[in-house]
């Protein structure tokens, strides 16, 4: 099984992937939406970033879609706790 650390980067790298194919043409029209972008390219989109996540959550399972702010850099931290 793969470490943590190299699973989010290697996740890190699909979603960018994933947003560059199927987000980014989404820019024009829906800058400061969220998208939820499953491995397979299908998008949930909206205003209400808990709504767009736990609908995606349902959907494609946790771990499989990439969840982003449309037309914004990515930032965050991922914590681990014991």
């Amino acid at each position: 099984m793969t470490d943590l650390k190299t699973w989010l980067r290697e996740r890190g790298e699909q979603d960018d992937g994933l947003y560059e194919r199927h987000g980014k043409p989404l820019e024009e029209e829906h800058t400061g939406e969220y998208v939820a972008i499953s491995d397979d390219g299908e998008i949930i989109l909206g205003t209400d970033s808990l709504e767009v996540d736990l609908k995606a959550l349902e959907r494609f399972g946790s771990g499989h879609y990439c969840f982003r702010r449309v037309g914004y850099e990515v930032e965050g931290v991922w914590r681990r706790t014991a």
